[in-house]
């Protein structure tokens, strides 16, 4: 396989914020997720293809149930491992030491959970051109651009 062949990885471009389209472009305008003021501002075009970020109006209100079950995978997670390691019992508190840890750690992940949701919820409905370089970009049906950025 040449590289001009590669096929970027679908979940690590995910993870890293990519484009889904070309999987090359950073989707979002800075690259510090914890830049609280900053974290989900995001490319009109990705700098690479230039496929737009916001396919129409209110577009990402559908990460909230990514960022659920995010969370809840995560939640789910760290119980088993807490679990394995430390276990569970009726006699003491570590149920209520899992449940505090998990909660302060998910709030300083929340960042990168936000990030992610946004960035897989992208990826299920702009697919992987792998010849992105000819191939013209899909036209957005229904971006208002008076109403862009209203969330």
């Amino acid at each position: 396989m040449s590289k001009s062949d590669h096929r970027p990885n679908y979940l690590l471009s995910a993870l890293d914020n990519r484009c889904p389209r070309c999987r090359t472009g950073k989707i979002f305008t800075f690259s510090n997720a914890y830049d609280l003021k900053n974290t989900v501002k995001m490319h009109e075009n990705c700098p690479v293809c230039g496929q737009p970020t916001e396919i129409e109006t209110g577009f990402y209100y559908g990460t909230g149930y990514v960022s659920y079950a995010l969370t809840v995978a995560f939640s789910v997670a760290s119980f088993i491992a807490w679990w394995v390691i430390i276990g569970f019992s009726l006699d003491d508190t570590r149920f209520f030491w899992w449940m505090g840890i998990n909660a302060v750690v998910l709030v300083l992940l929340q960042p990168l959970i936000m990030r992610l949701s946004r960035s897989l919820w992208l990826s299920w409905f702009v697919k992987y051109d792998p010849d992105w370089k000819t191939n013209k970009i899909e036209a957005t049906e229904r971006v208002v651009k008076e109403h862009q950025h209203n969330w």
